[in-house]
């Protein structure tokens, strides 16, 4: 929706509570024309009810007012007398509409001084239940979201089975575009696996201010930009609509910012002709062809000894395929007693495998790629038969369809086509990013997919708090305890202050008791 059909929307809304609830203004003393302003209704509904102002804002937070909506109708009714259960079934059934029928034909009294306390147990636990899942909804989506890393392709940085806390205020937390979601959850609800939003209507884009800007090697948390498959959806081969806040979210290191020209050489990324200087902590990885001595390969004993992904394929007598193995992993394997000979597996330049653009014009691969130009907001770039494959999808997808703008590439003879009107050239309304994997031939990214925009952009993982190894036997093994409470970033070896958090938090308890004691006494 634009901003002008949802002003539209804004105003029915406010008409539809004005004739609801205009009687019931008067009845607690207010004016009827109280009940037709809009915001300045809420701020006196919320004296009525008697319940603090700053519950109107709570209204207007995506999300969070489809929570509130409910608590403000049956709080409203209550302040009137409608205390039954019938009256709350009835005012939720109906969406509010049971004010009309209270308004209109009951004869009922304000109660100025009601008793706000809960009457019952089971109503004082469905009030708590709701504000702190109001409370949990504000942390999740503005400030810290938690996600699980389910994917070996940032793997020795990131592992699978690792729990992060993500930041979405460094780069500035993107507001929900979904205006009726199921809270807490991302695009299915678990044990009914069904579908947890609705598609219409949909926010503007809007993203808070950040405090810093992604940077070239940052690991980032981004909305998948080509997700059109539902998980709740059983039906093969068919693609659904998802808005960009409910696409799959994905995680992989920003190798290439708006703005750099990017190539891939020997498995290699290249920024403006010079090859990219990974962080420390980050451990590329690729694919082999290993000759063995006459004897098979334990995989238990290749990640606990040499700390190499047990993705191994045999492809024929004493040769085999290993996915993934670092430079640091390499050196040590090379003296495995049953290795006769070991060789990086390299696809030939020039020879295409349905890399992005995947435009038959273009022989990309996964080690030989590029060159492109990464596109910036406001930059201007060359649009002609050549390239429109590499920019197609962010004209009609990323700069059209998604915010409402109907953009049609078409093509006539070697003349690129805007809707209609022949182009040379197209200036970017956002910027773009170049996310890849660390796990060069086992990793879904970029050369995939291609860019990634920045209304895509999630946030920045920081933090490891949990990380379980799903091949280890027993619980207390399968704990990565030397990663718990690690932050992503930095240099050298992560350390783990789980301890320090074990002693801050025994301190806090014991202060509590100390507390406790000394105001019974």
């Amino acid at each position: 929706m634009t901003l002008i059909e949802w002003l539209i929307f804004f105003m029915v809304i406010q008409v539809i509570h004005c004739l609801g609830t205009w009687k019931l203004y008067v009845k607690a003393g207010r004016q009827a024309w109280e009940a037709a302003v809009p915001i300045y209704n809420a701020v006196i509904l919320t004296k009525i009810i008697n319940r603090p102002w700053w519950w109107t804002i709570l209204l207007f937070i995506p999300v969070i007012n489809v929570i509130m909506l409910p608590v403000i109708w049956v709080e409203t009714i209550r302040s009137f007398g409608k205390n039954s259960t019938t009256d709350t079934f009835l005012v939720i059934l109906t969406l509010g509409f049971y004010t009309y029928y209270i308004n209109y034909t009951q004869d009922v009294t304000y109660i100025e001084d009601r008793d706000l306390k809960p009457r019952t147990a089971t109503g004082e636990w469905v009030s708590s239940i709701v504000f702190a899942v109001v409370a949990a909804t504000i942390v999740h989506t503005y400030f810290m979201q938690p996600y699980t890393i389910p994917t070996p392709s940032l793997e020795r940085t990131l592992l699978v089975g690792d729990y992060l806390f993500v930041s979405k205020f460094h780069y500035g937390a993107r507001t929900p575009m979904t205006a009726v979601s199921f809270p807490m959850v991302h695009d299915t609800i678990p044990v009914v696996k069904t579908k947890s939003y609705l598609s219409k209507p949909q926010f503007p884009y809007f993203r808070l201010p950040g405090f810093q800007k992604i940077k070239r090697n940052d690991i980032v948390v981004f909305s998948w930009p080509t997700d059109t498959v539902s998980k709740f959806y059983t039906v093969a081969d068919k693609n659904y609509y998802k808005p960009i806040d409910k696409k799959s979210n994905y995680v992989k290191r920003c190798v290439g910012l708006p703005g750099d020209t990017l190539s891939v050489v020997d498995g290699y990324v290249h920024i403006n002709g010079v090859k990219n200087d990974l962080p420390d902590r980050a451990k590329l990885q690729f694919s082999y062809n290993v000759e063995s001595k006459g004897q098979g390969f334990n995989p238990k004993f290749l990640r606990e000894r040499y700390n190499i992904s047990e993705k191994i394929y045999r492809t024929g007598d004493n040769k085999y395929i290993f996915v993934s193995i670092s430079d640091e992993a390499l050196e040590k394997f090379k003296n495995h007693p049953n290795v006769a000979k070991i060789t990086r597996r390299l696809a030939q330049k020039g020879e295409a495998d349905g890399s992005f653009p995947q435009n038959k014009n273009y022989d990309w691969n996964v080690d030989y790629f590029g060159k492109l130009y990464i596109p910036k907001a406001g930059t201007t770039a060359k649009i002609d038969i050549k390239s429109i494959p590499l920019y197609k999808r962010l004209i009609e997808v990323y700069e059209g369809s998604e915010i409402g703008i109907e953009n049609k590439i078409t093509t006539r003879g070697t003349q690129v086509l805007l809707n209609g009107n022949p182009i040379d050239s197209y200036t970017f309304k956002q910027d773009y990013y170049w996310m890849m994997g660390d796990n060069r031939h086992d990793s879904q990214d970029a050369r995939a997919f291609g860019f990634t925009p920045f209304n895509h952009v999630v946030g920045k993982p920081v933090f490891i708090w949990m990380s379980i190894d799903g091949n280890a036997k027993g619980i207390m093994n399968k704990i990565r305890w030397d990663r718990l409470f690690t932050t992503v970033s930095g240099t050298g070896e992560p350390k783990s202050y789980f301890y320090y958090f074990l002693i801050a938090l025994g301190a806090w308890i014991a202060f509590s008791q100390y507390r406790k004691r000394k105001k019974s006494a």
